[in-house]
């Protein structure tokens, strides 16, 4: 315990450290574009978030908790994933990673794949692991968004923000291995086609072999994965008020599937921690493309209008050996139910917003009005093989199965869109106010479930000082929830309300020290309405067995504190910290309980001391409390507390800059569990060492 509080205050002390800031740190203008040649920028500070507003508004006139990690740190960190970019912020806790994809929860509320992740603004269908190398940041939205971007969780949305085209020719070409042998290689280009620089690109090709630490429990194979990625957006110069961007990516990524570790009822990992349950012919195979195109047109230099769309094209055949929890699989063995299956999912997302400033009244107006749209559609093709027993240590018999043969089944369609009004209003220089709203409809075709809601923003800024801030906000989100769909439930067929997320936030900004280090800190509190409550009836009623009602409520409480940005000419750091109370109020077997993944205590850091202008040493610390394993809270996952380190040297290589990094995560073998319920967790890896080298032309 004494340990445990040990790390919370070097979390907290660090975030609070002050040193001062000998160097000016540059600014842009609008008028010209300056290259910056080495490193003299704040490169962990990030000043505005594209997603938080809807527009490149200031952190500082934003009345919402945003953690914007930039692409510096998580390439410093030599992050492959995004589990391993959202590390950087500790609201964000991880769950399950099986089926190669990743799951977070946000404030203790787990981020659904259909709208709790945002590429550039529009919604994107995240039921795989989310590519970073595209990447020039990600943006944790904290809080309900639906204000903004319609049906989403209570907890907050992650925009990630991809890599823009660049003016001047560009080229990184990068290689990195691990101590298992994984490999990655990547290309990132950009420049001009054309001498007046009116036709730019950005683009960037990645080759990735992993391989991983678990191992089969029947070959003692290592589980292992192929990815293929690329991406490429071409900016347009119309006119001088007119930008066309057009972006296409396509991934390619086939992985033998670890759908988690055991646990027995005292928290136990069962077998070892290396144990991989699933049988070794098991893979999914994501193929996942978008096509986008985003056009901006200045009316004039305070009016514009931004319009989008993306078509996302997501197919995956998912060959399943799907291994049955048992407590006891070493002496008498565990079932597999194998399938084949293919999944096909359609996201097309398209908006329009009209942002503009005025004065009026003598207060001066940032308005936005817009309109987005979502046309979502599922449909499945599946054949399912006979169940068999598994001895650990045995072959396990492959079955020969082949979703082709299957008939596809009835499609999964809905759409919705929603209109918003939001208007950021400086009434002086002491006080800015927003307030917002949004009216939703979805439509699922052919089945009668609509659902409407209308979601308010209100917020209000007070800036005692030029670089200080004090905030709240109230706002909503809203979740759509079906209807009841249970032959034997009373309330079979009855459409559900949605659930209702309403957050009170209260928060503070500072910028110190020539603005190069944010200072931020909130606490809320966060009320979700309208759960759904399942029960048995105590006595059947005709051919009625159970009843579905709604009424419970989920509570989450705390606090957050972060620093983000420049202590003194050498030293930079990014540390994050919070406290959770997270409850349910529902009346049945959840009452007073916890939700799973959600910790007490949570918190980060990573620095970076520049010994000499060429040589770089990094720190990095992730703690991260006790969690439960399961929703009665009987199985509970230790909390841990994980130690990064790494050093990078720049050298110059026949007139190229060339740099080589060396890093150490898990520097001291603990042995932990990241995150998933007690039948599907994620095992913390050991102790693994990673080495990298970029060339730049």
């Amino acid at each position: 315990m004494v340990f445990k509080y040990s790390v919370i205050g070097l979390a907290v002390g660090s975030a609070l450290m002050t040193m001062p800031v000998m160097a000016e740190v540059s600014s842009d203008t609008n008028i010209e574009r300056i290259n910056v040649v080495g490193r003299t920028f704040n490169d962990y500070k990030v000043g505005t978030a594209s997603g938080a507003m809807r527009g490149d508004i200031d952190l500082m006139d934003t009345p919402q908790s945003v953690n914007v990690i930039p692409d510096f740190v998580t390439d410093e960190q030599l992050a492959t994933n995004l589990a391993e970019v959202l590390v950087n912020d500790s609201s964000v806790t991880a769950g399950t990673t099986r089926w190669n994809r990743q799951v977070f929860s946000i404030r203790g509320f787990e981020l659904d794949s259909g709208n709790g992740y945002l590429i550039n603004g529009h919604q994107q269908w995240s039921h795989y692991i989310q590519p970073i190398e595209t990447l020039q940041q990600v943006e944790v939205l904290k809080g309900p968004s639906s204000m903004l971007y319609g049906q989403s969780g209570p907890g907050g949305l992650v925009n990630m923000v991809t890599k823009k085209p660049t003016y001047d020719s560009m080229l990184n070409v990068g290689v990195d291995t691990d101590g298992y042998g994984s490999t990655r290689a990547q290309i990132d280009a950009g420049g001009s086609l054309n001498d007046a620089q009116s036709i730019r690109y950005r683009g960037v090709l990645v080759k990735q072999d992993t391989t991983y630490w678990r191992e089969y429990s029947t070959t003692e194979e290592n589980q292992d994965r192929d990815r293929w990625l690329g991406y490429l957006n071409m900016e347009f110069d119309l006119t001088d008020d007119v930008l066309l961007s057009v972006k296409y990516d396509h991934t390619q990524d086939k992985a033998s599937i670890d759908a988690g570790g055991w646990l027995d009822s005292q928290g136990n990992v069962i077998g070892n921690n290396k144990t991989i349950w699933d049988a070794p012919w098991a893979f999914t195979d994501n193929t996942v493309s978008n096509l986008g195109a985003d056009l901006t047109w200045h009316i004039s230099d305070d009016w514009k209008i931004k319009a989008g769309y993306n078509d996302q094209q997501f197919n995956r055949q998912r060959f399943d050996s799907a291994p049955q929890y048992t407590t006891a699989p070493f002496s008498n063995g565990y079932s597999i139910k194998p399938f084949d299956r293919y999944d096909d999912w359609q996201h097309k997302t398209a908006y329009i917003d009209f942002t503009g400033e005025f004065d009026f009244a003598g207060v001066q107006h940032q308005l936005l009005i817009g309109a987005n749209y979502l046309d979502y559609l599922y449909q499945q093709q599946i054949q399912r093989g006979t169940s068999q027993t598994v001895i650990p240590g045995q072959p396990v018999i492959k079955p020969d199965l082949d979703y082709h043969l299957s008939s596809k089944g009835d499609p999964s369609e809905y759409k919705y869109y929603g209109f918003y009004l939001q208007d950021l209003m400086t009434v002086n220089q002491h006080w800015k106010l927003l307030a917002g709203v949004r009216y939703d409809e979805q439509k699922k075709d052919g089945l009668g479930q609509n659902s409407y809601a209308v979601s308010p923003k209100f917020g209000a800024i007070y800036s005692p000082m030029e670089h200080g801030s004090i905030y709240v906000n109230y706002s909503k989100s809203f979740t759509p929830q079906g209807a009841v769909n249970n032959q034997f439930d009373v309330n079979d067929e009855l459409d559900l309300k949605p659930e209702y997320g309403i957050q009170y936030e209260v928060g503070t900004k500072w910028e110190l020290f020539d603005d190069s280090l944010l200072l931020t800190a909130a606490v809320f509190d966060i009320t979700v309405e309208n759960i759904t409550i399942s029960e048995v009836l105590p006595t059947p009623i005709d051919s009625y067995t159970d009843i579905t009602t709604q009424g419970g409520e989920q509570k989450h409480r705390g606090f957050e504190v972060g620093a983000q940005g420049q202590l003194s000419d050498d030293w930079f750091m990014t540390s994050s910290m919070m406290y959770l109370d997270a409850e349910y109020h529902t009346g049945d077997e959840r009452e007073g309980k916890t939700p799973v993944d959600a910790p007490e205590w949570s918190a980060n850091i990573w620095t970076r001391y520049e010994m000499t202008e060429y040589f770089a040493i990094n720190f990095g610390a992730i703690y991260v409390g006790e969690r439960f394993a399961n929703t009665d809270n009987s199985i509970s996952k230790d909390g841990y507390i994980r130690f990064d380190i790494g050093a990078a040297y720049t050298m110059d290589v026949m007139g190229k800059d060339v740099s080589v990094r060396a890093n150490v995560r898990n520097l001291f073998d603990t042995d932990y569990i990241e995150g998933g319920q007690y039948n599907m967790v994620t095992i913390g890896q050991d102790r693994n060492f990673s080495v990298a080298a970029e060339v730049k032309f």
